[in-house]
């Protein structure tokens, strides 16, 4: 595969971890809290903001695979709230769609999720109620679902990488139009990782690192790649990646769309002070930096060669020879009121669609689904991109393999979100084997809420 046809498509220093806090295996028991927050992003603190903590990002919520979690999330907002776990497969009723798996959370009240996580990996969290609104205003955290075995690092870093729209008072601007809905989204203008500018967090010198990006944002596409070439990708959207996969550079680097993941392993620079860089290239701006992995204390001069291959997901291998082909149309919509979303909110107006029918709402009745799969079965998806925008499709409760694409090569990496390109034909293939009705939609939330949205019935 050539490097040119690679195109994948807490507090505030929370995520960092060392290998002695790695821990016997035991389930897993917290108390989540909605509620509205304040943190300074620049001088002059933004108010409005809505996290699980009052003057803090949302935290990573850790597990460990195979183990019971309970995650009791409590509604302290006046707004209607439902909470999605993005990528893990688990049973659909705690999958967190309102009216597709659940009633809406109303403020005061609360909904334990309780589900053991099949598979190991970074998984993240968002609302799916009030979902542009909330997430917007700060409402997603990372999920680290740890291997039953430590894999052997020296630390590990999450990175999660999210906009705001803010003036120069540090309030909230808009953070949707009618002009970037019907387009690629309304981007944000303060970039940040972890909440914060340009963090600078610490790891052992000459140590080996997992660093796991996760990008929970409403609508941008990150262009991503690291200022070491000590590096190698290990897993993309959760699972272990088990071919071997270029690594991304200034003039090729990686695209991560809103809801994709990526775990790099990477040595530290030997020598204290020295960083290692997450760097962005943006339109039109000189290279970013994201943030900085910096080395303190002596140098253990480990190996990357020391690493063993993270363990398989269980995944169910779908036989795209033996399989029957379901075709899936993105697009604009050729017509559409606006949504009817119940107690979940609407944009107001109707721009996409799936299959030429915008999503009539959360709360429509009489929708049914896109497509209904046999379980067991092996299906492939094909997904044209009819418009001349990106879209990250993601498939809830299930995983999937891209197979191929008119427009590049695309690794066969197990995923649960599709970067789309523009005017791409892209095939995936499944194994149908989770129960229930799965939300699909655009990652760009002004499309999911503006039509580009539907669900699949496994029975």
């Amino acid at each position: 595969m050539k490097r040119r046809d690679f195109l994948l498509g807490t507090a505030a220093t929370a995520g960092v971890m060392g290998a002695a806090s790695w821990g016997a295996a035991r389930s897993t028991e917290q108390q989540l809290t909605i509620q509205t927050a304040r943190f300074a992003f620049r001088e002059k603190p933004t108010d409005g903001l809505v996290s699980l903590s009052p003057d803090a990002p949302p935290p990573v919520i850790y597990g460990t695979q195979g183990n019971p979690m309970r995650l009791r999330v409590a509604n302290g907002t006046e707004d209607y709230t439902a909470m999605h776990w993005h990528g893990l497969r688990i049973a659909n009723a705690m999958d967190g769609v309102p009216y597709l798996t659940q009633m809406p959370i109303a403020g005061g009240e609360s909904f334990e999720y309780e589900f053991t996580p099949p598979d190991a990996g970074t998984y993240w969290y968002h609302p799916h109620c009030m979902t542009m609104a909330q997430m917007a205003h700060g409402l997603t955290g990372v999920m680290v679902i740890r291997e039953a075995e430590d894999p052997g690092f020296d630390g590990d870093q999450v990175i999660n990488l999210r906009d705001f729209r803010l003036d120069g008072n540090g309030a909230f601007l808009s953070y949707y139009s009618a002009r970037g809905a019907a387009r690629g989204g309304t981007h944000g203008n303060v970039l940040t990782a972890n909440w914060l500018r340009a963090p600078v967090y610490d790891h052992p010198a000459g140590g080996l690192v997992r660093l796991r990006i996760v990008n929970t944002d409403t609508t941008r596409i990150y262009k991503l790649h690291l200022s070491t070439a000590q590096a190698r990708i290990i897993a993309w959207d959760g699972h272990p990646v088990e071919i071997d996969v270029p690594l991304p550079s200034a003039t090729e680097p990686l695209l991560v769309g809103p809801g994709q993941r990526v775990d790099f392993a990477l040595r530290m620079p030997a020598s204290e002070g020295q960083t290692a860089d997450l760097l962005a290239e943006l339109p039109g701006q000189p290279t970013r930096t994201m943030a900085k992995l910096r080395s303190v204390g002596t140098n253990l001069a480990r190996n990357m060669a020391e690493l063993k291959p993270l363990p398989a997901n269980p995944i169910s291998r779908p036989d795209p020879t033996n399989a029957e082909v379901l075709d899936f149309v993105f697009g604009w919509t050729p017509e559409g009121g606006p949504p009817n979303d119940g107690y979940c909110g609407s944009l107001g107006y109707s721009f996409w669609s799936i299959n030429r029918t915008p999503w009539a709402g959360d709360a429509a009745k009489g929708t049914g689904p896109l497509a209904t799969l046999e379980r067991g079965k092996s299906y492939v998806l094909r997904l044209r991109n009819e418009s001349p925008n990106l879209h990250p499709i993601h498939l809830h409760g299930l995983a999937f393999i891209p197979i191929r694409s008119n427009l590049r090569t695309l690794p066969p990496l197990v995923t649960d979100t599709m970067l789309l390109l523009k005017d791409e034909v892209a095939e995936i293939a499944l194994v149908a084997d989770n129960p229930g009705d799965w939300a699909f939609h655009c990652h760009v939330i002004e499309h999911q809420k503006t039509g580009l949205a539907g669900y699949i019935r496994v029975t």
